[in-house]
């Protein structure tokens, strides 16, 4: 599903065989988790925790969140977000990031429905920003 999504939006993907690899090596070193949406899977969510730098808790990375083009709008995303987010918690995590392209209007919506924001709350008109590079 992750090669799909990356072909779905043009983005360039290592192929199908390097991240099942992947895959299985974080999952096996609980460096990651993976939640499934639906059975048979028609959606993942890809979760990184990091110790937090201002509480003895964690941060959690969402760093991927998928569902097929065809099964959209069914409520398996929000399935995958609601586990994601109780296990987190579980974890001690305190609070999730994301980070969405600012054209994806769906998919903001979509969070920000979750009660995710891209703002501070005593200042709408501060957005917050998520940077990326290559190293």
């Amino acid at each position: 599903m992750l090669h799909d999504f990356n072909v779905e939006f043009d983005t360039p993907t290592p192929g199908i065989e390097f991240l099942v690899g992947r895959c299985r090596e974080l999952i096996e070193s609980e460096e990651a988790t993976f939640v499934l949406g639906d059975e048979p899977p028609l959606g993942v969510g890809v979760l990184f925790l990091r110790p937090s730098l201002y509480n003895n808790g964690f941060e959690v990375y969402l760093a991927e969140l998928y569902v097929v083009p065809d099964r959209r709008d069914q409520g398996i995303g929000g399935a995958i977000m609601a586990t994601a987010m109780e296990l987190s918690r579980e974890r001690g995590a305190t609070d999730m990031q994301i980070g969405v392209d600012e054209p994806d209007v769906d998919t903001r919506r979509f969070y920000e429905r979750l009660g995710f924001r891209n703002h501070y709350p005593d200042d709408p008109s501060a957005r917050m920003f998520f940077y990326e590079r290559e190293l």
